[in-house]
């Protein structure tokens, strides 16, 4: 088995798969467009992606291991290839619908796979804090080029060319099936993380009884509190740049990948940073500096009046600065996960991922819901100002969740 071919093919699914499942912000922009469906309605695309993947999460984690990691990861790129197809040859909002909860079924079976496969092919907690990092990093890459993807055919359409900004799908079908063939071609020993007298039932309490862990419930309610703060803000960004910066649509939605940069910025950079600092020192600053930055911005973003934008240079001010929270917001998470997964037996790794997946999903659809609704009741800058609460909800729930690490010790019942 080579570690590093191993490393390429994570990466690359990641990339495939951070494209997707983020597209959901410039679906929803696109369905209110196209569809006249209202902001609340729209918003009902995020819990068609979350439910979905906590949904699947909860019931298929713990088989994951049985059917195999790579089968898994194989199974869901099918998965999303004929989803992609679907949305091309099938418009409509339902179609949107159908595609992402297919998304959601399929994330879910490719990040259960991936993160414990970084457990198969690490040694140490640090080893694989770095890698959990340049992975979540890379899947922040492949959403900043989605944004990028999806700008250029949305751009087309506006100026009367030939080419729909469905036709994005065929791209994005092309990427997964190139993913696809890579990881076919990719040597996995799983017997690390074999067992014998498998049963499915046992292996589903299994995961279940994880929660009996004082740590793990400040865990699940970490990961919650994060995933909502960066959903409500990735998802309803691009309809922000529209609807409060009156940018076009194509700008509103290429100008996000400043957040999907930041992002992956953070991300690769905490993967450096954590190995001179305490994890907790680094979210702690991540997390202050991500209220400053709301603190400061939204303000400069209240009673600007519609102008002939057309170009990036003439965007306002804000455009730019508030995707800048990417850079705090993103050494978070993938430091987060590491740090429960490495305190973790191997064979324990796959039911806490379960866990980690369902709780991220119900964090999204929460934070999407509600900014979305708070953006339809009130306005723009109200929606992204709720983002607070969870920021500093998230900051107190650390505090307690690094003080029961430090004692942590696993016991099996």
């Amino acid at each position: 088995m080579s570690k590093l071919k191993v490393k390429l093919s994570l990466f690359i699914n990641f990339f495939v798969i951070g494209i997707l499942l983020n597209s959901v912000g410039i679906v929803i922009l696109q369905v209110i467009d196209h569809y006249s469906v209202s902001k609340e309605a729209a918003s009902i695309l995020e819990a068609f992606k979350d439910l979905s993947i906590a949904i699947f999460s909860f019931l298929l984690a713990s088989s994951v291991p049985k059917f195999g990691y790579k089968r898994s990861m194989l199974f869901a790129l099918i998965i999303v290839t004929a989803a992609t197809l679907g949305m091309r040859f099938f418009d409509g909002f339902l179609m949107s619908k159908l595609m992402f909860a297919s998304i959601g079924f399929s994330f879910a079976l490719i990040k259960v796979s991936a993160y414990s496969t970084v457990g198969i092919i690490t040694e140490g907690a640090d080893e694989h804090a770095s890698l959990m990092s340049y992975l979540e990093g890379i899947f922040m890459i492949g959403v900043l080029s989605g944004y990028w993807i999806f700008g250029f055919f949305i751009e087309i359409e506006s100026k009367g060319g030939v080419f729909s900004w469905l036709d994005t799908y065929w791209v994005l079908a092309g990427l997964c099936i190139i993913a696809f063939l890579i990881l076919f071609t990719t040597k996995l020993d799983e017997s690390s993380v074999k067992k014998k007298g498998f049963n499915t039932l046992h292996e589903f309490l299994d995961m279940l009884a994880l929660i009996r862990f004082p740590l793990i419930i400040l865990f699940v309610i970490s990961a919650f509190f994060y995933v909502l703060i960066e959903q409500s803000i990735q998802t309803w960004l691009p309809t922000f740049n529209a609807q409060v910066l009156y940018l076009p649509s194509s700008i509103s939605v290429q100008i996000v990948s400043i957040l999907a940069g930041a992002i992956a910025i953070g991300r690769i950079g905490g993967g450096w940073i954590i190995k001179k600092l305490s994890w907790m020192t680094v979210l702690t600053g991540c997390l202050i500096g991500s209220i400053v930055l709301i603190l400061l911005v939204i303000p400069l973003t209240i009673d600007l009046a519609p102008s002939s934008i057309e170009g990036w240079l003439s965007a306002p001010l804000a455009a730019f600065l508030l995707p800048l929270i990417g850079l705090f917001l993103g050494p978070i998470y993938p430091a987060l996960s590491s740090s429960i997964l490495s305190v973790l037996p191997k064979n324990k790794q796959s039911a806490m991922t379960g866990l980690i997946v369902i709780f991220s999903a119900l964090g999204g659809t929460t934070g999407s819901v509600i900014t979305g609704t708070l953006f339809g009741m009130f306005d723009g800058q109200t929606a992204f100002y709720f983002s607070i609460l969870p920021m500093v909800l998230l900051l107190i729930t650390l505090l307690f969740y690094n003080r029961k690490r430090k004692t942590f010790v696993f016991k099996e019942i």
